[in-house]
Parts: structure tokens; sequence; C-alpha cells
């Protein structure tokens, strides 16, 4: 394996001398191609995995509190008495204000950084689970919700964006798409849940459900604390040394350290701002203006591409159906409050199955193909699921073959999601911002996700009870299918991309040539 490393090291040096006649953009990309097979030879990266995974865990108090409030609305509802519009707010809630986690989060982890904020991220869900555990009314669990949303708006940003810093380019998908496949580990963990707890005492089971969230998010904090910071992030606080040696130990050999540590350096000391970058004193100034106020056109479709994918994430419906899915199937027809958890362990084995495919195949097929054959997937079992909600609201007798098409929609639309939009979302979102803004423009497209996540979540249920279930799953079916449109249409293929050359894929081609005949002369 030395050799083999020593070997690519003289390839890179004699294909570099070759720099006079083919120009430089060529030779860089020679020199990188090289140090790409340095590091496939050496396979994953066992540190970089096992931190990624540290990392991801932190979703995994997202997933779980939207699985288990699946079941836990059932047994709430009666508890405190509520309406539909109630439940709707108790639900939403949390969505809606991780919106304020999201939009601090940029900044917070720019100046505090990444690792530290995934550990305030845990520690504050903490606090919230803990209210909601303990509530004696429905304000006080409110009051939990929206703790523990802020506590999960901090998580959605800082987990992916560390990891796609930590990682290598030849993994990244992988790796970066863990904090969604920890989310849907979450969620089956909290239909399990549901599930053995719902034989309990309606007065303190749902208590248990929601209350033990408390150890997982201690422990994820306590054990966060190990993890080495993000190497970018110590680059643009001027931490060089401290960068190295991260890099050192994600790398495959000496050399690939070296090369990614140079290739970050050239791109942060390149900001367009010029102020701050390798500065201890820099804390992410200037980001929201050059993001929101003076944009320059690759800027500007780098945050359209990524509030716009996670805009059809959650417009999509994704967290609506699997909140309120155990309220569809009683609609349905299946009355038994444990048969409808029942159901939601089935989808929620049929999503953990299809986001491992997913993760395992996305640095080999890229971000676009399964993006482009989920959306489609969904879009399809949606329209399957309104298909067989018409048929069931409109019958005195429910036919069985309703029933199980409804089942069978709503696995395939979780699987199809868990596939494209779920992880890939992190994933995009997370590395297609230049480095300078990558936390405060991912918090931003975050924030859009949370934002269209709680008005549906708190909308849901009122919508299907004017237009009924099946109007409502036609219409996110709708919106799905525009959101595969976009896809195709906006976003381009960032498989194998180093970070810092991901942005030249949202620039005009003639400027690209440009520039690069400049750099030739």
């Amino acid at each position: 394996m030395r050799n083999t490393k020593n070997n690519s090291v003289l390839e890179v040096e004699d294909k570099s001398t070759e720099m006079t006649e083919i120009g430089v953009e060529e030779t860089r990309e020679i020199i990188q191609s090289v140090a790409g097979s340095v590091g496939r030879r050496g396979g994953m990266n066992k540190y970089v995995l096992g931190t990624s995974l540290l990392a991801s865990t932190n979703s995994l108090l997202l997933g779980y509190d939207i699985g288990v409030m699946s079941g836990a609305v059932l047994f709430i509802k009666d508890y405190f008495k509520l309406t539909n519009v109630q439940v709707e707010i108790m639900v939403g809630s949390l969505n809606v204000c991780s919106i304020i986690g999201s939009i601090l989060s940029g900044k917070t982890s720019d100046w505090i950084g990444r690792r530290y904020t995934i550990v305030l991220a845990a520690f504050t869900f903490l606090i919230g689970a803990l209210l909601m555990g303990l509530a004696p009314s429905y304000p006080f669990l409110l009051a939990g919700r929206v703790v523990a949303g802020i506590g999960v708006g901090y998580s959605l940003m800082v987990s992916p964006v560390y990891t796609a810093e930590l990682s290598p380019a030849a993994t990244r998908g992988f790796l970066s798409s863990l904090p969604e496949v920890f989310i849907t580990v979450g969620i089956l963990v909290g239909y399990v849940s549901n599930y053995a707890l719902s034989g309990i005492q309606p007065k303190i089971n749902w208590r248990i459900m929601l209350g033990i969230a408390v150890f997982p998010a201690f422990a994820i904090g306590v054990g966060v604390l190990t993890m080495p910071e993000s190497p970018r992030w110590l680059i643009m606080k001027g931490r060089i040394d401290e960068a190295r040696q991260v890099l050192r130990r994600t790398s495959n050999g000496e050399e690939e350290a070296e090369f990614r540590l140079q290739e970050i350096s050239k791109d942060i000391s390149g900001g367009s701002d010029g102020s701050g970058s390798g500065s201890r004193n820099w804390k992410g100034q200037g980001a929201w203006r050059e993001l929101l106020c003076k944009p320059s056109r690759p800027i500007r479709r780098i945050l359209i591409a990524a509030i716009g994918i996670n805009f059809f994430m959650q417009a999509s419906g994704n967290d609506a159906v699997i909140y309120y899915t155990p309220q569809v199937f009683k609609a349905a027809g299946i009355k038994k409050k444990k048969q409808l958890v029942g159901v939601t362990v089935i989808m929620g084995i049929a999503k953990s199955s299809f986001v491992l495919i997913s993760a395992a195949f996305l640095d080999r097929f890229g971000r676009r193909p399964l993006l482009l054959l989920g959306t489609t997937g969904m879009a399809i079992s949606l329209a399957g699921l309104g298909v067989g909600s018409m048929y069931l609201a409109g019958a005195t007798t429910k036919p069985v073959w309703a029933i199980a098409l409804c089942v069978v929609a709503v696995c395939a639309d979780v699987s199809f999601f868990s596939i494209g939009l779920g992880p890939i979302t992190w994933v995009y979102s997370s590395e297609i911002f230049p480095n300078r803004l990558r936390a405060q423009g991912t918090s931003i497209a975050v924030s859009v996700n949370r934002l269209v996540s709680g008005a549906v979540s708190m909308s849901f249920l009122s919508i299907s009870d004017r237009i009924s279930f099946a109007g409502t799953f036609f219409i996110l079916s709708g919106i799905t299918a525009l959101g595969t449109l976009f896809f195709y249409l906006y976003l381009p293929e960032t498989k194998g991309k180093n970070l810092e050359d991901i942005g030249a894929l949202f620039e005009d081609k003639k400027e690209t040539t440009a520039s690069r005949d400049i750099s030739e002369t």
C-alpha cells in the first residue's frame, strides 16, 4: 500500500511538469484525480466513519420524536381532550420552532465551531424531552416541544455540514447521508416504542414515550465531545496545525492530507470578501450579506438549489404522512390503537431498509439519479394513496383491497422518500455552498425546510377535513411531480467532487471558459 501511494505521488510530480503545455486548470484536475485514486484504494477511512456516525446520532432524536409522536398523539389527545386544531399545533410546533435553531445554527457554528454546536443541539433537545415527559398540562407540553424544536433546528443544520467538511470526496455522499439514516432509525425506534408501551396505562405511557429521549440526548451530547473539530472551520479560524492533524487522521495517507489542506486553504484565502478567512477573529461575518443582499450569479443559483430541494422535501408531505398515518388508517377502518401503531412499525421497517440502500449507493450512482427515482416513485405512491383513500371515504363497508392499497402506498411513499429526498437533501445542502458560506447558507435552506414542515404538519388535518384525505394526497402528489421537474432542470451532479470545486458547477459555461483561458494565458 505504501509503494502504491509513493507511485501515485510520483505520478503527480511527473504530470505537474506539463503545466505550461496543458494549462493550470488541467494540471490541477490531474493532481486531484490522482489524489482521489489514492483515497479510493485506501477504502473507507475508519476514523471518519466512526466520527461521522457519532455526529449523525444527533439526528436520531428528531427521528424518534417523529416516530413516537405519531402514536403518542393518540393517547395525548384523549388525555388532554384536544381538538384536531390543538393536535396540529402540538405536532407542528416542534417543526415551526426548529426554525429558530436553524437560523441561529449557522452563526453559532461559525462562532464556536461545528462540534460544540452539536453538543448544544443535544442538550437543548434533552431539556425539551424532559419538559414533555413531565408536562402537567397542554401549554406545558407545548413549551417542551418549543425547546426540543430549537435543538432539532440546530441538529439538522450542523450534523450534515460537519460530516461533509470532514469527509473525503469519494465517500462524502454516504457519510453525509448518515443523518437521514439516523432520522429513519429513530422513527423506527419511536414506532417500536409506541407498540411496546401502548399497553401501559394511558395516563403514563405517552409520558414514557416522550421522556425516554432524555437518555440518548445526554449520551450523544457527552460522546460528541470526543470528536475532532471540522478541519475547514479550523482553517477558517487560522488554526492550520490543528487542521493538518485532523486531515491526517481523516485521509488515506499523508499525501492526500496535504493535498486536501492546500485545496481548502487556497479556497478560503480566495474568499470574495477578503476578510476573516484564516483569522482567529473570524465568526462568519458578512455571510448573510453575500448570500441575500449582493449574491453573485453562482451563489444565487446555489441558494435557489439548496432552498428548492429543502422546500420540496417537506412540501411532499413526508412528515405529515408519518405523523398522521394512524389517523389515516383509522379513517380507513382500522380501529384498534395497537393495530394502528402496528401498521406504523411496518412502515418504519420499509423506510429504514431503503435509506440504507440509498446511502450505500449514493457515491456510486450519484445524487441526481436517486433523487429523480425517489421523487417519481413518491408522486406515484401518493396518487395511489389518494385513490385508496377516495374509495374508502365513499364506502359504507371498507373494501380490503383499498385498505391494502393504502398500506402499500404509504410504505412505498416513505421508501421512495428514503431513496431520494430524505438522504440527498442533507447531502446536497451541506456540500454545494463555498466554505465561508456553508454554515449560514445551509442554515437558511434548513430554515425553509422547517418552515414548510411545520406549515404542512399544522394544516394537514384541517385541509383533509375540508377536501378529504384523498384530495390532500392528490395535491401532495402534484407538488412532488413539480419537484421532480425542478430537480431535473436545476440540480447538477456533485458526485466525486471536492467541496472546493462544486461551486464551478453553478457558474455560466461562458464565464468558466473565459476564466480558464485567462488562467492558461
